[in-house]
């Protein structure tokens, strides 16, 4: 069974909507970053820390995308992006942006611990609520 993982981006958020194109430049920033690390410590850190091909189809054009990779220990990682209606303290009605990041039932334990590592870096960038694949919460954005 698939699992899954959101990045929702509440009000106290950085942003509160945000596309396929612009998580796909986040991706590609966190390449550049390691492998700027990797050059620093000359050792080939690039494909160890994002062993992943950025590939989209026609079907998820501007909704998902998905990360496959041709390594023996890592699979695939879907990214998609939606909105959903919520109801906040006042009882007011309000739509809400969320990053969906689905790990498929082929996926290894390397996908996992990456989609996590993912995950971490996507809400710390968003400022957002990250809902982990085991329930747990952790929140990136400013709390009053």
């Amino acid at each position: 069974m698939a699992e899954n993982a959101y990045i929702k981006l509440v009000p106290s958020s950085g942003k509160q909507d945000i596309s396929v194109e612009e998580l796909k430049e986040l991706f590609h920033y966190y390449k550049d970053i390691t492998a700027k690390t990797g050059e620093q410590l000359d050792w080939k850190f690039d494909n160890a820390a994002f062993p992943y091909e950025i590939k989209e189809t026609e079907e998820g054009k501007g909704n998902w995308f998905y990360l496959h990779s041709n390594h023996d220990r890592y699979f695939a990682i879907l990214i998609g992006v939606d909105k959903e209606m919520i109801i906040d303290e006042s009882g007011e009605s309000l739509e809400q942006s969320y990053v969906q990041i689905t790990l498929p039932e082929q996926s290894t334990f390397g996908d996992k611990g990456k989609a996590n590592e993912f995950c971490k870096y996507l809400a710390k960038k968003l400022q957002g609520e990250l809902h982990l694949f085991n329930g747990r919460i952790m929140y990136f954005y400013p709390r009053k």
